[in-house]
């Protein structure tokens, strides 16, 4: 199965990201692969959270007992995906071999998007709802996750976005409400059930929470730490992550 675009694109524009591929492959643990990257463990996480959330299958899966604590190694399609990216360094060293102006790099770092979304995820349209002057746009994520979206309909025509189009979708961890796992949403948002895989707490604010969905990609929502204790969740804990369809930001390559 070829790789999504988006994903390849971001093993040019993200090469230090994609490095950590290499590092967990020969290390056989986070925390060394950390080190190994001059990383720490949380941003380490952060990097294949996203790698993972990019790709139509995890890169990078967990395991125990690995060397050094915090166990992982590359799946099958993570391996795939190493190989692809050493044959793109190889073309990469061709292109910068060839380039006859300084400038061009430059122009094509201006052009590229970095943003400020803790959640960016892979999906593809399925559906394209026009209500007035806005759109509702349905996005298959993984397996059977679904999540919907509703922008202008400027929006959708000015990124030509159209059924079977892959998008990335952006969520601010700040915009996710947390509720029990009976929790039943009747406002017409969004709403995920996973599994809570690690809670970080903070001093000066909201705990840092990561969710697991079923498919494989994550979540991060940030929720005070009362709320947290009076819904009574915790790690490893079902919850229902729910967002309107209007805190969903898509994105598309250039």
């Amino acid at each position: 199965m070829p790789l999504p675009t988006l994903l390849t694109q971001h093993m040019v524009r993200r090469p230090q990201r994609i490095e950590l591929l290499r590092h967990i492959a020969e290390q056989g643990s986070i925390t060394r692969a950390a080190k190994s990257a001059g990383l720490s463990y949380k941003a380490t996480w952060d990097a294949i959270d996203e790698l993972n959330n990019l790709a139509q299958k995890p890169l990078v899966e967990r395991s125990v007992g690995g060397r050094g604590g915090g166990g992982a190694k590359l799946s099958a399609e993570g391996e795939r995906v190493l190989r692809l990216y050493k044959r793109l360094q190889a073309l990469q060293a061709q292109v910068l071999e060839a380039t006859e102006e300084s400038g061009d790099l430059e122009l094509l770092n201006r052009l590229t998007l970095r943003t400020s979304a803790r959640n960016q995820l892979l999906g593809r349209i399925v559906s394209i709802v026009r209500q007035g002057h806005n759109d509702y746009i349905r996005l298959h994520m993984t397996d059977e996750v679904f999540i919907e979206a509703r922008i202008t309909h400027d929006s959708t025509q000015r990124l030509e976005l159209k059924i079977g189009t892959d998008v990335v979708a952006l969520i601010k961890a700040g915009w996710l409400e947390l509720h029990p796992h009976d929790h039943v949403e009747t406002n017409g948002n969004n709403c995920l059930s996973g599994r809570i895989d690690t809670v970080l707490e903070a001093e000066d604010g909201p705990c840092e929470v990561r969710i697991t969905l079923p498919g494989g990609q994550t979540l991060c929502a940030l929720t005070p730490t009362a709320r947290l204790q009076a819904l009574g969740l915790a790690a490893d804990c079902q919850v229902k992550v729910c967002f309107a369809p209007s805190f969903v930001l898509l994105g598309t390559p250039l």
